[in-house]
């Protein structure tokens, strides 16, 4: 069956949420809900979610066209597939899959998106039950990719397969249930965590802020792509799940929450340890941790991009690491070209070979001229002023490939200077085997940005700035230096 138009019936927070995911990509949309004044939401619902979506997608191509109506007849002999969408209420969705069910073509799925009901129930006065299923996605639905699909007593695998293939096909991780079970797997997990951190907050433990950053600064950064499982699968070093559970008590007898727990078993064991090693696909825990480790990197440092939870901590230490710079002496030997940076290549500097992505180097070329800044006096407290450097113009060379972990530094000299510019050039060095990986020449102007114009930098700064640039004055040029690009002929 080709789905080109679906249903939606509520439009809501999750009923919008369904309705942008699939007019981004394509699909045609008829809405349904029992107030006119819903549309104008609706809509306003999807405006604000769209820029988000074409950040993740970017041209997705053609945008479905979206409908809407009252009539819940109408919406359902035109859509080939729904999803439901209505308020949490058993009894309301009873009559609405009941109804839906009397004028949607037999082959038509219906799909709830309830986040905890049995679709036993919700099928039990529909004439096709075997069509209906639950499809529980995540707020907001038109980014998070889980949707936890549960049949019911009479859902034919039929529908759940065929409902599987749909929502892959708008971008969907399926999470199939085996049997159907009150809150599904997700809710009930968040469930039991807010419950405990009830218990926490009244026992007057911590605040609301104390028990969110717990988990923002720690574990949630490792649940985000590992899971409970896999977390303690690694926590069990080279032997994994079987030695974690040696070396600590699996029968939960420990007094740490206020949540019961079910009773230890040899049936309980296999699972977990077999589970734990399929999820593992072979991989060493060595490997898992190495893993881990490049993934937390990248997100502490787009947590520090975006101002939030461990970022935040990561921002602050480089902060401080950069009061702590090289500063500019008068006693300085400032006679060779100065190395004020080093570091290695990251793992979200890679491309798909592998290699250093040509932007990168432009990140780590802006740390060497960071460490420059900060070596002449401009830093935190100089930029309040509202004085800064910015960059006229820039020109990089590539002279080697750089992977994953290998080491650098950045060496800058200056190439010009006075009150108002600096013209530098930087090289990067492998720090291991000292060839030149990159160059970059670039012009600096002094600005003040509340005057919005160029303007002298002070004289502290230009001092030091003076110092280099007459010692560097004395060095041959780069070869590099004013290099064009052109075909030779």
């Amino acid at each position: 069956m080709t789905i080109k138009t679906v249903g939606i019936a509520g439009t809501g927070l999750i009923g919008a949420g369904w309705a942008a995911r699939l007019l981004i990509r394509g699909f045609d949309v008829i809405a349904y809900d029992v107030s006119p004044a819903a549309e104008p939401k609706l809509r306003a619902a999807i405006d604000v979610a769209w820029p988000s979506m074409q950040k993740l997608l970017g041209n997705a191509g053609p945008k479905g066209k979206l409908t809407f109506t009252t009539d819940l007849a109408e919406m359902a002999r035109k859509a080939d597939f729904v999803h439901e969408a209505a308020p949490e209420r058993e009894d309301l969705k009873i009559k609405l899959f009941r109804d839906i069910d009397a004028h949607a073509r037999p082959d038509v799925i219906i799909s709830s998106s309830s986040s905890g009901f049995l679709p036993s129930r919700l099928q039990s006065e529909c004439k096709h039950p075997e069509r209906v299923i639950i499809g529980h996605p995540f707020n907001p639905v038109y980014l998070l990719p889980l949707v936890e699909t549960v049949p019911g007593d009479k859902t034919s695998k039929d529908a759940m397969d065929r409902a599987g293939l749909y929502f892959e096909s708008i971008g969907m991780h399926v999470l199939r249930l085996k049997k159907e079970i009150e809150g599904y797997i997700c809710d009930r997990l968040q469930e039991a965590l807010w419950r405990e951190a009830l218990h926490i907050l009244n026992k007057d433990i911590g605040t609301t802020g104390d028990i969110d950053d717990s988990i923002i600064y720690s574990a949630g950064m490792r649940w985000a792509f590992m899971g409970s499982f896999l977390t303690y699968h690694a926590a069990g070093g080279p032997g994994g799940m079987r030695a974690f559970i040696k070396q600590f008590d699996p029968t939960l007898e420990l007094p740490w929450t206020d949540l019961k727990f079910p009773k230890w078993n040899d049936e309980l064991e296999r699972r977990l340890v077999e589970g734990c090693e399929a999820q593992a696909e072979g991989k060493t825990v060595a490997e898992i941790e190495a893993k881990r480790n490049d993934v937390l990197v990248d997100m502490m440092q787009l947590f520090k991009h975006h101002k939030v939870g461990a970022g935040l901590v990561l921002a602050r230490e480089e902060a401080a690491r950069g009061t702590k710079a090289r500063r500019w002496s008068k006693s300085d030997d400032v006679t060779k070209p100065l190395p004020l940076y080093s570091g290695e290549v990251l793992s979200q500097w890679l491309d798909y070979n592998g290699h250093m992505n040509d932007a990168d180097y432009l990140t780590a070329f802006g740390e060497g001229l960071d460490g420059f800044f900060r070596y002449i006096g401009d830093d935190e407290s100089y930029r309040a002023t509202g004085n800064t450097f910015f960059t006229a113009e820039t020109h990089l060379t590539y002279h080697r490939e750089m992977k994953l972990g290998e080491p650098f530094r950045i060496e800058t000299q200056v190439l010009g200077a006075d009150e108002k510019r600096m013209h530098l050039f930087h090289r990067m060095i492998h720090a291991t085997t000292g060839e030149l990986v990159a160059t970059n020449e670039i012009m600096q102007l002094h600005v003040n940005q509340k005057e919005q114009k160029v303007c002298p930098m002070r004289a502290d700064l230009f001092e030091a700035l003076s110092a280099v640039w007459s010692a560097h004055s004395k060095l041959d040029a780069p070869e590099q230096k004013g290099r064009v690009i052109g075909v030779k002929r």
